[in-house]
C-alpha cells in the first residue's frame, strides 16, 4: 500500500478538496485525516501600571492607614516586629 501526504486547508466547514493525487480513476484508497489541534488565542498582555511617583505615594490611602490604631503604639518597632515574624516563617 502506498502512503501519500497531503496538507490542506479547510475552506468551508466539513469539506475539503485534494488535487493531485497519483491515483487512477477506480482504484480503491483509504482516507485518513489528522487534524491538528486548534490553536488557543495567546492571553492578553497584562497592561503595564503607571509608575507611582514619591507625589502620588503621598495622595494615596496607604499614607496614614494605620494612624488610628491604638495596638501599634512605636510604628518602627512594630514594623521590625512584622519583619521577623515574615523571616521565620517556614516555607510550606
Amino acid at each position: 500500500m502506498e502512503a501519500v501526504r497531503r496538507t490542506a486547508k479547510i475552506k468551508k466547514d466539513g469539506e475539503l478538496i485534494v488535487t493531485g493525487l497519483p491515483f487512477r480513476a477506480g482504484q480503491t484508497v483509504d482516507l485518513i485525516l489528522l487534524a491538528e489541534p486548534e490553536r488557543k488565542a495567546k492571553p492578553a498582555r497584562p497592561r503595564m501600571r503607571k509608575k507611582m511617583t514619591f507625589r502620588d505615594l503621598l495622595n494615596s490611602e496607604a499614607v496614614g492607614m494605620w494612624k488610628d490604631r491604638t495596638d501599634i503604639g512605636d510604628s518602627a518597632e512594630f514594623a521590625r516586629k512584622l519583619r521577623e515574624q515574615a523571616q521565620s516563617r517556614r516555607a510550606i
